[in-house]
């Protein structure tokens, strides 16, 4: 694949599975994939199966990957959320209601 030649030109290594007829998910390389998708997946259809998905789902997405990047630090997490409450600007409501919003 092309971007492959372009990850390897900046220094990067990219190494390949053959899972042969195995499920991938009995592959230990792709069971950290399996739980974040699992995660996903349980967390969207539990949270926000009664809300138009579609048209939100690029802030479920991100609210999700909020969450998950700060998942190994999760003692600080409601005192960095207030901070970036804190510090965000007033919004008027119909914006905070519209599906895609730049802050």
């Amino acid at each position: 694949m092309a971007c492959f030649g372009a990850v390897t030109k900046i220094g990067c290594s990219h190494h390949f599975t053959v899972i042969a007829g195995r499920k991938p998910k009995e592959t230990p390389e792709f069971r950290w994939i399996n739980t974040i998708l699992g995660n996903l997946k349980t967390s969207l259809s539990g949270c926000y199966h009664a809300f138009n998905f579609r048209k939100y789902a690029a802030r479920y997405l991100a609210a999700f990957s909020y969450r998950f990047n700060r998942r190994f630090d999760l003692c600080s997490l409601h005192e960095r959320l207030l901070i970036a409450a804190a510090s965000t600007t007033p919004q008027p409501l119909h914006s905070i209601r519209m599906a895609d919003v730049c802050c």
